[in-house]
């Protein structure tokens, strides 16, 4: 009898993917590629915490970015699963931003990241 997970192609919680160089690049490239955008990184710090934004307090957070980008950024983001987008149906339309579980779990590579850039800017010693 064949096991599920080799049916399903996902693998059961402890199993862990045996990585080569090529397949661990691969991966991080892919990861880059969704976060990789002007302004995508910033929309995330705008949204980490558990912060939900409708769209106009996400433009007067980011005043130097155009409409349109945003609405890219966002749709991108959301289409990656990244951010979740929830539509309140009333007048006039109430639209709200967060992160999905998921996209939350970015905060402490991201947190890792930056120290990681701050100790190439401090003197060696």
């Amino acid at each position: 009898m064949a096991r599920t997970d080799e049916k399903v192609g996902y693998l059961p919680p402890g199993k862990r993917i045996e990585y080569t160089p090529q397949s661990a690049a691969a991966g991080v490239e892919d990861a880059i590629r969704m976060l990789e955008g002007r302004w995508k990184l910033v929309i995330l710090f705008h949204l980490f915490g558990g912060k939900l934004l409708r769209f106009s307090d996400l433009e007067r957070a980011i005043p130097t970015i155009s409409q349109k980008m945003l609405i890219q950024q966002l749709r991108q983001m959301e289409n990656d699963g990244i951010v979740t987008r929830i539509v309140h149906h009333q007048v006039p339309p109430k639209v709200e931003y967060g992160l999905t579980s998921w996209g939350q779990s970015l905060c402490p590579a991201l947190d890792s990241l930056l120290q990681w850039a701050e100790r190439r800017a401090a003197p060696e010693g």
